[in-house]
């Protein structure tokens, strides 16, 4: 009997061990466990004026054309291609890569981006952007009645439709702030429906909080044509240049609506 009561207690030892030992298990699964370090930022690129210019004139070795071929050689833009001159480093940059990512679909420029690399595309981006802007922040009056929809549209946007101000986000006479709004204010009627069809048709990423893409669909080629009729107004026939974004934004607030 006592003999029975030893291997009971002995058993009844083990059982109680392995109890523990499981519930130290379970513990240490349920306890929440501290997360990951983070991965560490990568460094932005840093691009150089003097090795972009190169490119700008001659191209690349892997391929890319000379980009003077289409965007003019200081560019100015060309019939179908956008002016390039004094638009921010960052957003050139942005969309490059996103063409090159195919995010942002163009038939022309897609190879052009891929055949770069981050450096070439930081600094061709940097050499554009180091050049004036031809286009200078000017503010038209704020228009009283709606015969001038361009006005209408650049200075006070049609907030019955949710469409802000261009002004409110691209600047007084659309010469850009920053690297998410670019200048606008010298594009061609026909480069801005292009894009704005381009967003509906989800072929380019819609910029911060998706807002252009939002705005896009609410745009008639109508508003297109008056728009960039309104600028080319608003700058008249004057070339004369203007500080590139990084001093234009600093210089200039959006206009509110």
């Amino acid at each position: 009997m006592i003999r029975m009561n030893k291997q009971t207690l002995s058993r009844s030892c083990i059982a109680i061990g392995i109890c523990m030992l499981m519930g130290s298990a379970w513990a240490q699964d349920a306890a929440p466990k501290a997360p990951a370090p983070a991965a560490a930022p990568t460094a932005a690129v840093q691009g150089s004026a003097a090795a972009g210019q190169k490119i700008a004139q001659s191209g690349t070795p892997q391929g890319a054309a000379a980009c003077a071929t289409c965007h003019g050689a200081k560019g100015e833009g060309m019939a179908g291609f956008p002016a390039l001159a004094g638009q921010h480093a960052g957003y050139l940059v942005r969309q490059l890569q996103h063409l090159a990512d195919g995010s942002r679909q163009a038939p022309v420029m897609a190879p052009m981006a891929k055949a770069l690399s981050a450096q070439d595309r930081a600094d061709v981006s940097a050499y554009y952007a180091s050049l004036p802007l031809p286009i200078q922040p000017v503010r038209g009056p704020l228009p009283k009645g709606k015969d001038d929809d361009g006005a209408w549209l650049v200075e006070r946007g049609r907030w019955a439709d949710g469409i802000p101000a261009c002004a409110q986000c691209h600047g007084p006479g659309g010469v850009g702030v920053g690297a998410d709004f670019p200048a606008i204010g010298h594009l061609t009627a026909d480069y801005m429906q292009s894009q704005v069809a381009a967003w509906n048709k989800g072929q380019r990423e819609a910029g911060p909080l998706g807002l252009m893409g939002k705005v896009a669909q609410k745009l008639t080629p109508a508003d297109i044509q008056a728009v960039a009729a309104y600028y080319a107004r608003l700058h008249g026939a004057s070339t004369s240049p203007s500080p590139s974004p990084s001093t234009a934004a600093t210089a200039s607030a959006p206009a509110k609506p």
